[in-house]
């Protein structure tokens, strides 16, 4: 069984914005959140719901498939 990596969502999301450049500021306004929701995503301390992945996804220009694809291959194995 595998187990739920309630961090993953957040690391993989912060990893994808740092490497586009963008701030969270940036960031949160293209997805449509407050900076303090995408932070809080980001450390951990709030699960994404499938809206929120869905917003983020398409301001990474992803469908959000893609971007639940990221999290899952971040898990170690």
């Amino acid at each position: 069984m595998i187990e739920f990596d309630k961090n993953a969502a957040g690391k993989v999301i912060r990893r994808l914005r740092k490497e586009r450049n963008l701030s969270q500021e940036v960031f949160s306004g293209l997805a449509g959140l407050a900076r303090s929701h995408l932070a809080m995503i980001e450390s951990g301390a709030k699960q994404p719901n499938f809206e929120t992945i869905w917003r983020v996804a398409n301001a990474f220009g992803l469908p959000p498939h893609m971007l639940v694809e990221h999290i899952e291959k971040s898990r170690p194995d």
